[in-house]
């Protein structure tokens, strides 16, 4: 059986050496990568050859990839890397890893071809000033394959030793069985569809009630498709903790139910939480961890390898054991690891890693998305972007001189801006091509003023803009129908501020690519409905089936009641704070326990509570604020004891909408005293306008369908096994509406009060 293995990943294992830096960042953006490849392409001669595909073998190691370029008449092969800035400041082991990619090409060309010798070169494009750099040296094919062969030779016992592991992973997963007696009603139809899907090769659109237990029924076939080669790595993506928490709960209880589970499991965490010193450069002047990063990097690989289970705290231990960045260890093992537990961005963002290593690496994977429902706002915010005047004005006072000249020239573009428009918000057809010249150019100009001060402290509000007028480029390079450009002004003080935004609104043409990308991307939700809603929004394949799942629950088990003479609209809302105490209480008195109550804001939860408080002081009530800490929100669910009694106000569509399991006593019901329609604004208002151009669904797609999804999953909290009772209040006479009801779970009985 042969390993086979990327030129870049092959290099990058065998030939990376020193410190961690990432001075001579960031790259160029993937368009301007692309571009610039190609303008170095179209400025050579007729014959020459683009994306050779070249491949090799040594023992049973099989090498793959695609030089830049040949050019036969000069009999030269070319590396092309783009950059910004002055090339002199590049690190010399980016430059090493470079010539390892160029020679390895070089013997795989050879040995094709049947050449005696090659011109090697490495060609470094900036994408500023559109200049080539060239490097070249002349190599004979005996030369270049001892050289393959010492990287082969260099990574070999790994591949060995990863052959020996997906073999044993194998046998353990083809036998491995399901952790419990039994599946629980609509679990094995789940994952019996997702098995099929890993198989076969496709997308699965599945919506399944909260309780049965998805997050089993979903990675346990992929685990099984994994075991039977069908797939070669599983991503499991979260939109917030509690559902990557539950993941690794879920493959704990798998890894538990064997004598040994031989798979390698990584839990992904965000820069922010994994660095061991907070303001430090990434480079090995500023960090000790950095500092020789690659020297000490194999022997953490191995020891992390070894350790198998690599959940955040573990992977932390095993870096500081070797002396190595726990964040840049687990970007590492994102390439070893068989399972991979961590957030949406991961996979779906602009230069997520996971999607960048499955097409490096051409792997077939299979993507699991939890809570699909949120991948939609979660999208649009990954590739949205949005700059402060505000900000950029506070900037310009602090920065240094060679950087006044280019930020105030972002400035003067702003202000005339300003000037030309003569409302308080206005959306363009287009984002303003000089304002992104000026911003290009600033962009340029901190990037050359970082690298020129390796060792200068980083000024938080610099690198805040930065990175900022990086994302904002980046989109508007991307700019087209799905996206919109508005100008929003403020006022700040006495003086007129406004906020540039390009706001994504449909995900589709960025998320499609990257279900394309896997063999199989499963999106499962409780909240699914309307299918055809989110198979628009989220770019599903047209050929990708539907599964929804019956409730194992029965209509006995909860009671919907609904207000039919409430209303909570905004003009009605002071009408409605008594009508809404008094059910409150009543139903408290009728059945005392724990209660969830849900309202479209703090304004209104503020309202209500100190109403509630006043007229009732003896029922214990809690409330969620506005910025509550990790700390806080976990008092709050404490709050939700077995035999306890009172009710906890929260925000419909906040951190305990959906996400929270409060089984049995803990729980016993819910007032929902909202519709959950997203409010009217004008950026909503452009939302609509775009969703009835597209789709011809204006207002479903922007106000009813993202509410009532916001009221199912709060309403999902109260029956979460077979032997929970309680009730739901649908607080609104909206909710009576034949349309609207349509839309509620079908094995609701909903009674009208």
């Amino acid at each position: 059986m042969s390993y086979q293995v990327a030129v870049r990943a092959l290099c990058e294992f065998t030939a990376k050496c020193g410190d961690l830096d990432l001075r001579f960042t960031p790259a160029p953006t993937a368009l301007e990568g692309m571009a610039g490849h190609a303008l170095v392409a179209a400025r050579r001669g007729e014959g020459y050859q683009s994306e050779v595909a070249l491949a090799g073998e040594f023992r049973n190691l099989r090498v793959r990839g695609r030089a830049d370029g040949y050019d036969p008449a000069r009999n030269r092969l070319e590396e092309v890397k783009t950059h910004r800035g002055d090339l002199a400041r590049q690190p010399a082991n980016h430059r090493q890893l470079h010539w390892a990619q160029v020679r390895v090409y070089g013997w795989l060309l050879c040995q094709e071809r049947g050449l005696d010798e090659v011109e090697l070169a490495l060609v470094y494009f900036d994408v500023g000033s559109q200049k080539e750099t060239l490097f070249t040296e002349r190599a004979s094919a005996a030369e270049l394959q001892v050289f393959f062969e010492a990287q082969c030779l260099a990574f070999i016992a790994w591949a060995e030793a990863e052959l020996a592991h997906q073999g044993v992973r194998n046998t353990a997963l083809q036998a491995l069985r399901f952790p419990h007696a039994t599946f629980r009603s609509g679990q094995r139809e789940l994952a019996e569809a997702v098995y099929k899907a890993a198989s076969t090769g496709c997308c699965l659109l599945a919506q399944a009630p909260t309780g049965i237990g998805k997050t089993l029924a979903t990675l346990f076939p992929q685990l099984k498709a994994l075991g039977g080669e069908r797939l070669e790595r599983i991503f499991f993506l979260a939109a917030k903790t509690p559902g990557r928490q539950l993941a690794l709960h879920s493959l704990a209880t798998l890894r538990d139910s064997v004598d040994v589970l031989p798979l390698r499991v990584l839990e992904l965490t965000a820069r922010d939480k994994a660095c061991e010193h907070p303001g430090s450069a990434c480079h090995g002047e500023a960090c000790p961890l950095a500092r020789g990063f690659y020297d000490r990097l194999p022997a953490a690989r191995k020891a992390a390898a070894e350790r198998r289970w690599l959940d955040r705290a573990a992977l932390r231990e095993v870096a500081l054991a070797h002396g190595v960045c726990p964040y840049y260890l687990g970007q590492e093992m994102a390439r070893w690891s068989d399972l991979v537990v961590g957030d949406y961005n991961y996979y779906f963002d602009l230069g997520a890693l996971l999607f960048g290593l499955t097409q490096a690496n051409q792997w077939r994977v299979g993507v699991l998305v939890d809570e699909a429902h949120n991948l939609v706002e979660r999208a649009r915010a990954m590739y949205s972007a949005e700059l402060r005047q505000g900000a950029l004005k506070a900037l310009c006072k602090s920065v240094p001189p060679a950087l006044k000249k280019p930020l105030e020239r972002v400035q003067r573009s702003w202000s005339e801006l300003n000037k030309a428009q003569r409302v308080d918000y206005q959306a363009y057809d287009e984002p303003p091509q000089k304002l992104l010249g000026a911003l290009q150019n600033a962009v340029t100009a901190i990037t050359d003023h970082l690298a020129e001060q390796p060792g200068a402290p980083l000024d938080p509000e610099l690198m805040a803009f930065y990175f900022d007028a990086m994302h904002f480029a980046r989109m508007a390079e991307l700019f087209d129908r799905h996206s919109l450009f508005d100008l929003n002004k403020y006022l700040a003080g006495k003086s007129s501020r406004s906020t540039l935004c390009l706001r994504n609104l449909v995900p589709a043409p960025f998320l499609g690519p990257r279900l394309a990308g896997s063999r199989s991307t499963v999106l499962f939700s409780a909240t699914l409905n309307p299918r055809r809603y989110y198979a628009d929004l989220l770019g599903v394949p047209a050929n990708t089936p539907w599964l929804e799942v019956q409730s194992p629950f029965a209509a006995e088990q909860l009671q919907v009641r609904v207000a039919r003479r409430l209303s909570t609209r905004y003009q009605h809302r002071t009408q409605s704070l008594e009508p809404i105490v008094e059910r409150m209480a009543d139903q408290f008195h009728q059945r005392p326990g724990n209660y969830l109550a849900f309202f479209s804001s703090y304004q209104y939860l503020e309202q209500v509570a100190a109403l509630f408080a006043e007229r009732h002081p003896f029922i214990p009530a809690w409330s969620q604020s506005r910025s509550m800490d990790e700390g806080a929100r976990t008092a709050f669910l404490e709050r939700f004891a077995e035999g306890g009694r009172g009710i906890g106000f929260a925000v419909l569509g906040g951190a305990f909408g959906e996400g929270i399991d409060l089984p049995g006593e803990r729980l016993i019901g819910a007032f929902i005293a909202t519709l959950g329609l997203p409010q009217v604004n004008p950026v909503n208002e452009q939302l609509k306008q775009r969703m009835a151009a597209i789709f011809q669904a204006g207002y479903d797609y922007t106000y009813l369908y993202p509410g009532l999804q916001k009221v199912v999953q709060a309403a999902g909290r109260v029956i979460r096994t077979q032997g929970d009772r309680g009730v739901v209040h649908l607080m609104d006479d909206r909710f009576a509406q034949p349309e609207i009801r349509r839309l509620l779970p079908a094995w609701w009985q909903v009674e009208m009060d």
